[in-house]
């Protein structure tokens, strides 16, 4: 074991290979999963945009505030190994019960391609979306802290390396899955009809989380793994709380006021504590307008998914799924990362520019904003071209998508895509189809009598290119790059030393409220047009931008590292103070027993002389 412990590559403890892998495995069995969710709660579920927006946005939500609990369980019970270890099985059960919901043939007793008890799917998709989040957020907070746990003192350089290429392996992972899983996806299978392969799109993910655990496992006797030492988030919390709860007990005129309100908690936790909860807290006062960022980034495998497949994929040389244009958003985080570091910084700080990273954030936001702007517009072509129908010419109708591609319609207030080759009765009961010429191509055993439908519009397919989607992309993912990567920089530069762990679960948490915002905003907003509420993102995304800068206008920047060793040498003072007091009051004490005792004598002897 020792030998394997401290075997090393170039340099590198062999034990953060299998952690590596690891994590490509994850993340591409995440992203893929996520790429396809949205397209299967709207055509395999059969539920409606907003339905399943508003579920989609649920799961991502509970995904960013189970790395909390993940935490806690980590530092505070099993430790990171452990846990990595627990979780990872929940995850990995919830990817295959996934991949069984999305089986159609397991309901499908009449064999027409539609499940026959869709309840049953649905509770399913559930059951596995909600083991998935707990196993991707509960691990999330432990795979990369476990990885620098195997690092020595003196391997500072290959830690840092190490980080850049655990970032590489989820950026891979994302990119890989999110191209082929909706290839994975727009397959055919099934046992009696073929289907869209959604069974296929959710068992390669599943099939990966499998990887991912027993690659992790493989490596168990090389990890270096260390005890829990206790949450400094559950202190920071009890710290917090105590001060909330004294200053309570002594909010009478009497008592008199502290500088800070976090000073109350002085009678039981030491000032280096209380330093460090101030500045955490200080940093998460600026994190609450972030939410509203995240509410528009995570849309892309929501709202904007959805979007594509009302546009035109064909790209010449290939057809582009709808689900494949997320792809578009790690390629460019591949492109523009570098470019902002080498070349974009640079130049602004060679003009004598100011450009901390508060403000980079502000810039980021309004990118985000602007990017749901030029969604909005897009959305506004798509809806000139899609084939209009009145509302009240589609109370019996039937339409039939004889292209090989799907077919996206508008009838009225409704919106639907018809995928190739395939008819949709709307609202039509007891009918069927047939043409004068060829008589009925469907019958119906419960009707007496063959409707005949006679063409009169011939509807082409949208011509509304799913290229124009790629501005509003790089827009998002520009402001990502300087919003996020910077957002992380400068929590770790602000946050003090045990404390950086608390500030990254108050980030995940800014995301998971996003999420939730989106939520609110789409069911409370209840607007008709898709581009409005595109619109309605921005302008609050805007609202926000504004009170986020002028937030950063007043905030001071600070030296973590300053402040605790200031508060180490007054320490230090206060226990020499001490310990100089202590030796005095002994030799005091000392002293006047020796006087005592000298004056004992003195008088006892004196008491004899008399006596003589």
């Amino acid at each position: 074991n020792n030998f394997f412990l401290q075997a090393t590559v170039f340099g590198y403890p062999v034990s953060i290979f299998f952690i590596v892998v690891n994590e490509f495995c994850e993340r591409f069995s995440y992203y893929g999963m996520r790429a396809v969710l949205v397209l299967y709660f709207k055509y395999f579920l059969g539920w409606d945009d907003d339905f399943a927006t508003t579920i989609y946005h649920t799961f991502v939500a509970l995904c960013y505030l189970t790395p909390i609990l993940g935490a806690i369980v980590a530092d505070s019970w099993l430790g990171k190994f452990k846990t990595i270890v627990y979780l990872s099985i929940v995850y990995a059960l919830g990817q295959v019960i996934m991949a069984v919901s999305a089986i159609h043939d397991i309901t499908d007793t009449n064999r027409d391609g539609t499940p026959d008890n869709m309840t049953f799917h649905v509770a399913l998709s559930m059951v596995g979306l909600v083991l998935i989040a707990l196993g991707t957020g509960g691990i999330k907070p432990c795979v990369a802290a476990f990885g620098g746990d195997q690092f020595e003192d003196h391997q500072e350089k290959q830690r840092s390396t190490f980080f850049s290429i655990f970032y590489l392996s989820i950026n891979a992972g994302s990119l890989l899955s999110t191209v082929i899983t909706p290839i994975l996806r727009a397959q055919e299978c099934g046992i009696h009809v073929p289907q869209k392969c959604y069974p296929l799109a959710f068992g390669v993910p599943a099939a990966l989380m499998v990887v991912a655990l027993i690659v992790f496992i493989v490596g168990s006797g090389m990890y270096n793994k260390t005890a829990p030492q206790g949450n400094i988030l559950v202190k920071v919390c009890k710290c917090i709380g105590f001060a909330i709860k004294n200053r309570f007990q002594h909010r009478s005129p009497q008592y008199p006021k502290r500088s800070h309100w976090m000073d109350w908690a002085e009678e039981k936790y030491d000032k280096l504590l209380i330093a460090q909860v101030k500045m955490v807290l200080k940093v998460l006062f600026l994190y609450i307008p972030l939410p509203m960022f995240w509410a528009l980034f995570d849309q892309q495998g929501s709202r904007w998914t959805l979007q594509a497949t009302t546009m035109d994929g064909d790209f010449g040389i290939l057809i582009i799924q709808p689900d494949q244009m997320q792809t578009v958003n790690p390629i460019l985080i591949l492109i523009l990362v570098p470019i902002m570091d080498s070349v974009i910084y640079p130049l602004i700080s060679k003009c004598k520019l100011n450009f901390s990273p508060l403000k980079r954030m502000t810039v980021g936001m309004f990118l985000a904003a602007l990017a749901f702007v030029a969604a909005g517009l897009v959305q506004i072509q798509i809806d000139q071209t899609l084939p209009q129908f009145p509302s009240d010419t589609v109370s019996q109708a039937k339409f039939i998508n004889m292209l090989d591609r799907k077919l996206p319609i508008r009838a009225g207030a409704n919106n639907f895509t018809l995928d190739p080759f395939t008819v949709l009765c709307q609202n039509c009961v007891d009918t069927c189809l047939g043409t004068e010429d060829t008589g009925p191509v469907a019958t119906n055993t419960m009707s007496d009598y063959i409707l005949v439908i006679q063409p009169v519009m011939d509807i082409s397919p949208n011509s509304f290119h799913m290229a124009w989607q790629i501005p509003q992309y790089f827009l998002i993912t520009a402001g990502e790059v300087v919003f996020s990567v910077t957002g992380l920089e400068f929590s770790y530069s602000q946050a003090p030393s045990n404390m950086k762990s608390v500030l990254q679960a108050g980030w995940l948490l800014t995301v998971a409220v996003g999420n939730i915002i989106v939520l609110i905003v789409a069911e409370a907003a209840t607007l008709s047009e898709q581009w409005a509420e595109y619109i309605l993102f921005a302008s609050l995304l805007i609202l926000v931008c504004i009170i986020f800068a002028f937030m950063a206008y007043f905030y001071t920047y600070i030296d973590p590292t300053k402040i605790e060793a200031q508060f180490a040498h007054n320490d230090d003072d206060e226990k020499k103070r001490k310990s100089v007091e202590m030796v005095r009051k002994d030799s005091f004490q000392n002293h006047n027993k020796n006087r005592r005792s000298s004056d004992s004598n003195f008088d006892e002897n004196k008491f004899k002389n008399s006596r003589l």
